[in-house]
């Protein structure tokens, strides 16, 4: 159904309670709070005919039990199954009339749901993302066949190796704790989730001082708040975090998966940092200049030089209170103790030997133009605005990160790269045929 203005709701008086102006060359950045304690930030890219807006709640995979492993996945699914308003094929029906998007998703510490649409159109936006946050029924019949929906994607999840290898890294990585189960859930619990633990769940962790709101594009401020308080206001929901401390790195795990695949796939992970933590700049660029480009050492090596793969690259996954660093690769089961010996042999030589000063530029080049790519993007703004209200509680514009992505000295990569890549700290990640040879720490010496 389209939105029309005889069933738009009638605006009340907003209430801000604070309010940020940043204006840089990047767009006017704004932060307010909604009465119910909602934070709200917003960049204004006037150039842009589209507008990014997203309900970041600060729940996700980490804050489950083994009980309910899977249910902040589960419940995100649920929201777009029907409101007290809508039903289901409503909300897409009229998302798709307006040439919109709608989407969410859940991360091991976040979840989002999130609408781009052309600016005239942010009303049906806001109208549609407050209905499905506030009034969504969880009826027992889209329960049970969103339950069967996820027991499909968990099927899908365990035959895309090159996704699966994550949930065996997290495995290893974090045994025993939240963080070390898979973000979908597993058959076992997820069959076990009632209606009255979503509820719960929904309850104790969907508060709105847990809350954020961020938008990216052609957006006034003053006039999203007035519509955000009328749309959000009866939100109302009150309690504390119960968010676990992560349990520290302490030993080193393989963990191994037997799958009849083509490949075999391996993610080596090792000590990664937080959001805020002050290195995070120099683990940035040493995740360039290992593996995170075409352009890196280990692409080039392992798959220009040598050819023994398609795919490699090393990535950073930051969080609160810890972090990974990872290698992922894809090969054949006969390069699969070369391509890992190789990778090792990358890790030595840059804890070693470092990189020298053009080889950093050049990393920093790349670094700062993704960076600004990223601006021309209404989604990737309004991301970027969530994550740095979430993890650091403040925005930094694009002149800042420069500025501190230009700090980092060829001595501060060999640092950080002999603080992060400590033997005692590798796990590995491995499925696909079995391997002639056993898999041992030893392969692991850095």
């Amino acid at each position: 159904m389209i939105l029309t203005e005889g069933n738009m709701r009638r605006r009340r008086k907003i209430r801000i309670v604070t309010s940020r102006i940043v204006t840089s060359r990047e767009g006017k950045y704004q932060k307010d709070i909604l009465s119910n304690g909602i934070r709200v930030v917003t960049v204004n890219i006037p150039y842009l005919r589209s507008i990014s807006i997203g309900v970041w709640i600060n729940t996700g995979s980490r804050d489950e039990t083994d009980y309910n492993n899977g249910i902040s996945h589960f419940l995100e699914h649920l929201a777009f199954k029907g409101t007290k308003n809508r039903t289901s094929r409503q909300i897409a029906f009229e998302i798709d009339s307006i040439g919109g998007h709608i989407d969410a998703f859940t991360s091991r510490e976040y979840t989002c749901y999130a609408v781009k649409v052309l600016d005239e159109h942010l009303p049906i936006a806001l109208d549609i993302l407050s209905d499905i946050l506030i009034n969504s029924t969880f009826d027992s019949d889209e329960i049970e066949k969103e339950r069967r929906v996820i027991l499909e994607e968990i099927k899908m999840v365990e035959d895309m190796p090159s996704d699966y290898i994550y949930d065996l890294l997290y495995k290893a990585r974090w045994p025993g704790h939240p963080f070390g189960q898979p973000i979908q859930g597993i058959p076992d619990t997820i069959n076990k989730i009632t209606r009255d633990d979503i509820l719960t769940h929904l309850a104790h962790h969907y508060l709105p001082k847990e809350m954020v709101i961020a938008a990216g594009g052609n957006v006034n401020h003053k006039k999203l708040m007035t519509s955000l308080e009328e749309y959000f206001k009866p939100y109302q929901r009150a309690g504390n975090s119960a968010r676990k401390p992560i349990i520290p790195e302490i030993t080193q795990k393989i963990v191994f998966k037997e799958k009849d695949l083509e490949q075999v796939h391996l993610c080596l992970g090792t000590k990664g940092l937080a959001n805020n933590d002050s290195d995070r700049f120099k683990s940035y660029l040493l995740n360039t200049i290992l593996g995170g480009s075409m352009s890196s050492r280990l692409f080039q090596k392992i798959r220009e030089e040598k050819g023994l793969v398609y795919t490699i690259y090393s990535y950073t996954s930051p969080y609160v209170d810890t972090g990974i660093f990872g290698i992922y690769a894809g090969t054949s089961p006969e390069s699969f103790f070369t391509v890992l010996e190789i990778m090792m042999d990358e890790i030595r030589l840059i804890k070693n030997k470092g990189v020298n000063t053009d080889e950093l530029e050049k990393a920093k080049n790349q670094l700062k133009g993704i960076l600004m790519l990223a601006l021309e993007s209404s989604s990737s703004r309004m991301s970027q605005l969530a994550k740095q209200e979430m993890y650091l509680g403040k925005h930094f514009t694009l002149n800042k990160i420069i500025a501190e992505i230009e700090k980092v000295t060829p001595k501060g990569i060999q640092d950080i790269a002999n603080t992060l890549f400590d033997c005692k700290l590798f796990d590995l990640a491995v499925t696909g045929p079995l391997l002639e040879k056993e898999i041992s720490l030893d392969m692991l010496n850095c």
